[in-house]
C-alpha cells in the first residue's frame, strides 16, 4: 500500500509523530512518503492508496494550509482511505483524546465539513527553550491556568507513543 502522510507542523513535533507511523508502515512493508501539506503535489494524492493527515495546533487553531489541503483534495480524499489526527496540549489529559472530547478537533472538524474515516488526537510537547519569548510566555500562561507545566527549562513530551502505533497498524491493517 502507498501512504501518503500530509502533515503541518509549527515546531516539528507533528512530523516526529509521522515519521513513527510510516517506520511502523514501512516495517508492514508498505510504501509511505511523508510531505509537509503545502508541498504535496496532485500526482502523490492521485496515486496514493490511502492519505493521512497529520496537524498541530498553535493558540487554539490548526494552520490555514491544512483547511486548504483538504478543500482542495477533498474528492481524493473521498475517494480512497483517508485518517486525520491532531496533536494538541489539550490532549495531554487522556480524556481529551478523542474527536468527540477534544474542543479543537470538534470545531475543526465541524468547519471543514469533511469526515475522515479514522480520526486520533495526540498529546503535543512543550519546549519551552526552544519558544522565543513571546511564545514561551504566552504558553506558560496557558499552561498555569490549565494545570500543565510552567519550568521555562522543561521540555515535556505528552504524545502516548503506545497510542500512535496503535492508530498506525489500525491504518495498515
Amino acid at each position: 500500500m502507498r501512504l501518503l502522510i500530509a502533515y503541518s507542523t509549527v515546531d516539528g513535533h507533528t512530523l516526529e509523530i509521522c515519521e513513527r507511523i510510516a517506520d511502523i508502515a514501512r516495517a508492514a512493508a508498505h510504501t509511505p512518503e511523508v510531505v509537509e501539506i503545502g508541498s504535496v503535489s496532485a500526482t502523490q494524492v492521485a496515486t496514493c492508496d490511502c492519505v493521512v493527515i497529520g496537524a498541530s495546533i498553535r493558540y487554539g487553531a490548526h494552520r490555514p494550509a491544512v483547511k486548504t489541503f483538504i478543500e482542495r483534495y477533498r474528492t481524493e480524499l473521498e475517494g480512497r482511505p483517508n485518517a486525520f489526527f491532531s496533536v494538541n496540549a489539550v490532549a495531554r489529559k487522556p480524556h481529551k483524546r478523542d474527536a468527540d472530547t477534544n474542543p479543537y478537533v470538534r470545531k475543526f472538524l465541524r468547519q471543514i465539513g469533511w469526515k475522515p474515516q479514522r480520526v486520533a488526537v495526540f498529546g503535543g510537547k512543550i519546549e519551552y527553550p526552544r519558544y522565543g519569548v513571546f511564545d514561551r510566555s504566552l504558553i506558560r500562561l496557558i499552561m498555569w491556568m490549565t494545570g500543565g507545566p510552567t519550568d521555562p527549562r522543561s521540555v515535556t513530551d505528552f504524545t502516548d507513543w503506545a497510542q500512535v502505533e496503535r492508530f498506525a497498524r489500525k491504518l495498515i491493517a
